[in-house]
């Protein structure tokens, strides 16, 4: 107890020294505290004027830093400024960096106009903006004219595909049309050229862009335009293309007119694929600043060049309509369907809507010529009434014309299907082009029996009508018509030949093959059947079979001297026509002169009446039908 006592006793002692110490501390730092206000009052007008020493300073740095940048602009000013006195011609590009830098030196002086030096300035460097104005628009026309050239043909005909490029013979007669190619478009490959030396073309697009800031878009397109359709109609001029109203184009003879409109369709793929192509790619590239100001030069630049050959279109359009013009309305329809696409492209936007229904109406127009010209034809085939018939029978003008025109038409056939697939008269599986051409020829045989009723002769009339449908069904079978005509109309028409075959054989021949019946020779009458086998000639009369033979004599070298002037003119028709004729005649003859030949033998001068061996007539047979006058 007494230790544990002792340990108190000393804990409390501890504690007392401890918080006498903590006591003498609390003294000592508030005497401090004391102190430390009596300081900070003494150093707060110090420490005041110190900040604004600093701020000072800091306004004489931003001051002296404005002065430097205010220095930097008048510098500028001073070096844009002579190379504007300049001008362009010395150095384009660095006049163009002359100017970018006074428009960098406006806006900078625009958005700091609390400078007193600022309305001073901004107007020098507008007045300067003004003078470099002026220039560049001097500079952009001089630019364009210096470069603006026409094209000359040869480079445009290097720029076509080779299947197009005229032959050195028809360049030097100003690049005639070369029709060869046509059937080679889809492989074609077309390089337009470029129309202004690439080199200088980033520099007209700089020239552009400062005038179009400048707020000059009219003077500049009218600048560009103006000598960008003056060096595009040059062009087309150099070419051959002429300004022909569209009275001249129908007052001109055909086979004028017929080599125009070949070179027609040469000018309108060269100057589509290649000059207009180019034109609008120039456009872009020297107005890439403004979408609708390189259409709306565009459309200036070739709203009179595309009028000009639009407008030869429209004349051979609404031109007296003939036959004949049907290859050449295809023609230009087919070269219209093949540029609608690239028209439709490049003469894009709201400026060039026009051009773009002006061609697709020229389209329509001729689709719509070329339809009514089809019925023309069709009619006029129909009603055909030339007289001039040939008196040997042959193919008639008329059918080797409408074939020849058919063959022609189906060359055009793809052409055809989109014709009256914009008409919606297709189906796409050419129903309508084999209505079409069934009409045609179902006209033409039409015609062929009129023409036939003017022969006198019956016999003639039909070798006249076997001539023609043969004539029809070979060209048929041998051109592309077969497969779109079919089988059952061949068929049908070559039973239509043999037809008249066998009634020319009848009307022909019936007469002689009469004489060499036994019919009416013989007491007991004969057999009657031409060619009859068997029998004698008992109790026959022999004046009448000399009589008979006489007949047969008189009426075989009337047909023979007659038909030999008739013509067949297909050999393989022409050979089996006479085999038919010997089939029926030659062993009517044998069995006649069997029969009753033994009659005249005895009689005085038998060879007056059987003048002819079987042999003999068959070698007579061989000479009908060549278009000679023969005797036998």
């Amino acid at each position: 107890m007494e230790s544990l006592a002792q340990r108190a006793a000393l804990l409390r002692e501890s504690l007392g020294r401890s918080q006498a110490a903590t006591d003498a501390v609390v003294s000592i730092l508030g005497s401090f505290d004391s102190r430390l206000s009596a300081l900070d009052a003494a150093m707060r007008p110090i420490q005041l004027r110190t900040h604004a020493v600093r701020t000072a300073h800091e306004n004489i740095d931003r001051t002296l830093r404005s002065a430097d940048v205010i220095l930097t602009q008048f510098d500028r000013t001073r070096e844009a400024e002579r190379e504007i006195q300049k001008g362009p011609h010395e150095n384009l590009q660095s006049f163009l960096d002359a100017v970018d830098r006074l428009r960098s030196i406006e806006r900078f002086f625009s958005s700091n106009r609390s400078y007193s030096s600022s309305d001073r300035v901004l107007s020098h460097v507008n007045a300067l903006l003004s003078k470099a104005l002026v220039k560049m628009e001097g500079e952009f026309q001089n630019q364009l004219s210096q470069r603006s050239k026409p094209m000359e043909p040869d480079r445009l005909f290097d720029c076509l595909p080779s299947t197009l490029r005229p032959s050195s013979e028809s360049r030097a007669e100003g690049g005639k049309h070369q029709p060869a190619g046509a059937d080679n478009q889809e492989a074609a490959v077309y390089s337009p050229p470029a129309l202004i030396e690439p080199k200088f073309v980033p520099l007209l697009a700089k020239l552009a862009q400062q005038l179009v800031q400048a707020g000059c878009q009219q003077q500049c397109a009218g600048i560009y335009s103006e000598a960008r359709a003056s060096a595009l109609e040059s062009s087309l001029k150099n070419l051959g293309v002429e300004k022909l109203s569209k009275d001249e184009v129908q007052k001109m003879p055909w086979e004028i007119l017929e080599s125009k409109i070949g070179n027609w369709i040469h000018f309108m793929r060269i100057a589509v694929k290649l000059l207009f192509a180019g034109e609008r790619q120039l456009c872009d590239q020297v107005f890439e600043c403004s979408q609708s100001l390189r259409d709306k030069c565009f459309s200036a630049i070739t709203k009179n060049s595309l009028a000009t050959l639009l407008s030869f279109g429209e004349a051979i359009a609404m031109s007296k309509r003939s036959p004949e013009k049907l290859f050449v309305l295809l023609d230009m329809y087919e070269i219209m369907c093949e540029l609608q696409t690239e028209i439709d492209t490049i003469f894009v936007g709201e400026s060039c809507s026009h051009m773009r229904d002006s061609a697709l109406s020229l389209s329509k127009c001729l689709a719509q010529t070329a339809q009514k010209t089809f019925s023309d034809f069709e009619e006029a085939v129909e009603k055909d009434a030339t007289k001039n018939i040939h008196t040997d029978g042959t193919v008639h003008p008329l059918t080797s014309y409408v074939i020849n025109y058919v063959k022609f038409l189906f060359d055009y056939q793809s052409t055809l299907k989109q014709l009256f697939q914009e008409f919606k008269r297709e189906d796409g599986t050419g129903s309508e082009l084999a209505s079409v051409t069934m009409s045609i020829m179902q006209a033409l045989q039409n015609n062929l029996d009129a023409k036939a009723k003017q022969y006198k002769d019956p016999a003639l009339m039909h070798i006249f009508l076997m001539n023609n449908i043969h004539y029809i069904v070979k060209s048929v079978r041998r051109s592309e018509a077969k497969d779109l005509l079919g089988d059952d109309w061949i068929q049908r028409h070559r039973r239509i030949v043999q037809q008249n075959a066998n009634q020319y054989r009848r009307v022909a021949w019936s007469k002689v093959l009469q004489c060499l019946s036994g019919q009416g020779l013989t007491s007991s009458g004969g057999s009657g059947q031409v060619g009859s086998e068997g029998g004698n000639s008992s109790g026959a009369s022999r004046t009448a079979v000399k009589e008979r033979f006489r007949s047969f004599n008189v009426l075989f070298e009337e047909i023979y001297q007659k038909q030999c002037g008739w013509s067949v003119p297909d050999s393989e028709l022409r050979e089996s026509l006479r085999l038919a004729v010997a089939e029926i005649l030659l062993p009517a003859y044998r069995s006649f002169q069997k029969r009753f030949g033994p009659l005249i033998e005895n009689s005085k001068a038998p060879g007056k009446y059987v003048k002819h061996t079987p042999e003999q007539l068959e070698v007579f047979l061989g000479n009908l039908f060549e278009g000679k006058q023969e005797r036998a």
